[in-house]
């Protein structure tokens, strides 16, 4: 059986973390540190228009010798933000994260957000999977399967 997002969220919560496009990019790393996350989900009136994670605050503040204080959201912001359904596979999630170079994929549930799920959520989603799926192979073939 196939682990879908939505199980995936009963583990580890749908708890998301959102901030403006307007905020600075201080108080997204605030927030980030406070929350202890990699990421926040960009929205503007309900509605996901980016993510913004330490990736971006390293490639396109730190690097570029910009101010963390006068630096806005939105301008490092990555609008083109891939996101997943409650009924999308954990494999599926981790083919999209591995094509697209991506860490966190934001969940919607008819255009809502729901929850944010981490490279790191799928991975351990699948080997799980794979435990599994290897214990019940083991106990069929040494005669213990129920």
């Amino acid at each position: 059986m196939k682990t879908t997002v939505e199980e995936i969220l009963q583990q580890k919560g749908r708890e998301v973390w959102t901030i403006s496009p307007k905020a600075t990019v201080m108080e997204a790393l605030k927030l980030m540190d406070e929350k202890h996350i990699g990421a926040l989900v960009v929205t503007h009136d309900d509605q996901v228009v980016g993510i913004i994670s330490e990736r971006d605050y390293a490639r396109k503040v730190i690097l570029r010798g910009k101010s963390s204080i006068n630096t806005h959201v939105k301008e490092i912001m990555t609008d083109k933000v891939y996101y997943v359904g409650l009924k999308t596979t954990a494999e599926e999630c981790l083919i999209l994260t591995t094509q697209q170079s991506i860490r966190h994929l934001p969940v919607l549930d008819n255009g809502k957000l729901v929850g944010l799920i981490s490279i790191g959520d799928v991975v351990k989603s699948v080997i799980g999977e794979q435990e599994t799926e290897i214990r019940q192979l083991s106990e069929y073939i040494t005669g213990k399967y129920i």
